[in-house]
């Protein structure tokens, strides 16, 4: 599929997409944010907010000046505790008395394999943790709260990060990073969990919602569609990794990267290892290829049919 190359509107600007949903775009496009964070308002009068954004008062003073003559923040929703999502939650609470609602906190839902590397020193990737992260009440997956005079539904969407939560609404489903259209999402360990994100491919392909909302660039219309050739970019990445592993019979992550990534620019290397290693995680834990001594980002890997 295509990237997302539709024009954005001007940052700051309060812009209504459907009955009783509304966008703000916070103003730190970049790379990896693309054009921005998408802050989402939902209802009239009473309203909630998703994803307030960076620590950045004038997003959060343009959010404000965009509401409407009486209305008000009665709920801060966020997605997952990545810095251009949840830092400004917290001051926006503290501006609004509204509380904010997550999974958890940066920590909150890792699997025991990637608590695991982490006890072995596998760090972050650089991808921006807002480890100070904290939230005044806690969803869990399923869960259908009233908010803005609206249902919502909660839905545990771990891969992208541990603690990532979708928000589903009308048949609307607001899905942070987990799927976007100008990209697929980005899948770094400990944070990133490729078996949990396949598992959450699925989880809302099950769901046939009729439109999805990301945290950055624009809606996706044919959610299926979407989601099929996010699971089967997936899958050939890894047929690529198990193709190469065979070849080579004992592989570094590293060695397994330069194999792959032939054409890839040497300062995006660090990344495509990050991406090499959360597949390798993956088969290691169902038992495809094996690590030695642990598994961990340092180890060789081979094929589990491979004879020693």
């Amino acid at each position: 599929m295509a990237p997302d190359h539709a024009t954005p509107p001007g940052t700051g600007i309060m812009q209504r997409i459907e009955p009783g949903i509304r966008r703000i775009i916070a103003p730190n496009p970049s790379p990896m944010t693309y054009w921005g964070t998408n802050t989402f308002v939902l209802g009239e009068g009473d309203v909630v907010v998703i994803d307030p954004g960076p620590p950045d008062l004038s997003h959060m003073r343009a959010l404000l000046d965009g509401l409407q003559q009486g209305e008000r923040i009665t709920h801060i929703l966020v997605t997952h505790a990545h810095l251009d999502h949840s830092p400004l939650a917290r001051i926006l609470s503290e501006s609004t008395k509204a509380p904010v609602l997550a999974f958890g906190d940066a920590q909150s839902g890792r699997s025991d394999v990637m608590r695991d590397l982490v006890e072995r020193g596998l760090s972050s990737g650089g991808e921006g943790v807002d480890a100070s992260f904290k939230c005044d009440i806690t969803l869990s997956d399923g869960e259908i709260f009233t908010a803005g005079g609206l249902q919502i539904e909660a839905i545990w969407t771990p891969g992208h990060f541990a603690n990532h939560l979708c928000f589903a609404t009308q048949g609307a489903v607001f899905t942070g990073d987990h799927i976007m259209a100008w990209a697929s999402s980005f899948v770094s360990p400990p944070d990133g969990d490729l078996t949990a994100f396949m598992a959450s491919c699925h989880k809302l392909a099950a769901r046939k919602d009729r439109v999805f909302y990301p945290a950055h660039g624009g809606q996706i219309d044919n959610p299926a569609t979407r989601l099929n050739w996010l699971i089967q970019h997936r899958l050939t990445r890894e047929a690529e990794i198990r193709t190469a592993l065979t070849r080579m019979k004992t592989a570094s992550v590293s060695s397994l990267t330069r194999e792959i990534y032939t054409d890839t620019p040497g300062a995006l290397i660090p990344a495509a290892e990050r991406n090499v290693f959360a597949h390798l995680i993956d088969l290691a834990t169902r038992e495809i290829v094996s690590a030695a001594p642990h598994l961990e980002a340092n180890a060789f890997f081979r094929m589990m049919d491979e004879k020693s």
